[in-house]
């Protein structure tokens, strides 16, 4: 019997490639903040709240990287910073917000299927 669903080795690494970076929390949590706009970086942290500057700075590195966020100095003293989607980041707002929303809507769900699995493990 052939498989329904033939993936070539070359599919399955792009896929994992950008899993990994829109498949980490903070990635998800400043695309959907910068849906609402262009933001500055401190704007932006208090925005996403728990994040750590390095690791805001690591994660809005790799959404530029990967052509997702805007980088915009302004020759000003000092200087001003914002960060933006692009068009490629505003395509991605529509699944990203999606599955937001449904982990927001079946959390309660997910949490009582894991106590009936440990329960059940337990014994």
């Amino acid at each position: 019997m052939k498989p329904r669903h033939m993936h070539l080795p070359a599919d399955c690494r792009a896929i994992s490639d950008v899993l990994a970076r829109i498949g980490d929390k903070w990635s998800v949590l400043v695309v959907t903040r910068l849906g609402g706009g262009a933001m500055r970086f401190n704007e932006l942290r208090r925005a996403v709240g728990g994040i750590s500057q390095r690791m805001l700075t690591l994660t809005l590195r790799g959404l530029e990287r990967d052509g997702l966020v805007t980088r915009t100095v302004f020759p000003t003293i000092p200087p001003r910073v914002e960060y933006a989607l692009t068009p490629l980041g505003r395509d991605l707002l529509q699944p990203v917000s999606a599955l937001g929303e449904w982990a927001t809507r079946n959390q309660a769900k997910i949490a009582r299927a894991r106590e009936r699995f440990d329960a059940v493990a337990a014994s």
